[in-house]
């Protein structure tokens, strides 16, 4: 069977830790998000960092290695709703992910934003989010491009292992 060249859409390679989350998500109904705000847990919702009305996340479907957000804890849907508190922690902690990251994945920039509503890409509509995603220069190679697939190089746990002890150290707190 012949595909078509370029690919019209990317290929995955085979990471069965994210499909063991895709059904767990998807079988429960549960919002991962408003899970992970009252989780007592952090390590088991892959949060990496609270302030009084936010927190960091790891994606659990990264962009690539150490793709973070900063959630506010209660549900939000319009930017115009988020309060002036909230607004303060969520910065702070986008502030603390490219900190985080430089050092964690030696990240050389940042794409950093919203996806606000379906027709932007949000993949959770009902609960607005910060994008941080780390980048480096050449990035963007052939694999991507010709190939149509993007590598993740490191495993969830280890990344979220890494960010909590890069936090331990004077120089990040």
């Amino acid at each position: 069977m012949n595909e078509p060249f370029p690919k019209n859409e990317l290929a995955s390679l085979w990471a069965p830790w994210r499909v063991e989350y895709f059904q767990a998500e998807h079988q429960s109904g549960t919002d991962f998000l408003t899970q992970a705000a009252n989780a007592s847990d952090d390590a088991a919702h892959l949060v990496v960092a609270r302030r009084g009305t936010a927190f960091l996340v790891m994606n659990k479907y990264p962009y690539s290695a150490g793709h973070l957000m900063a959630v506010p804890n209660r549900k939000v849907v319009d930017m115009a709703e988020i309060t002036e508190s909230e607004t303060l922690d969520l910065w702070s902690l986008t502030i603390l992910a490219q900190r985080l990251l430089r050092e964690a994945v030696k990240a050389q920039g940042f794409n950093v934003g919203w996806n606000l509503g379906k027709a932007a890409g949000a993949g959770v509509l009902d609960h607005l989010h910060i994008h941080i995603v780390p980048r480096w220069a050449g990035d963007s190679n052939f694999i991507a491009v010709i190939g149509g697939t993007r590598i993740i190089p490191e495993g969830l746990r280890p990344l979220y292992d890494r960010l909590m002890e890069i936090q331990k150290s004077p120089a990040t707190a």
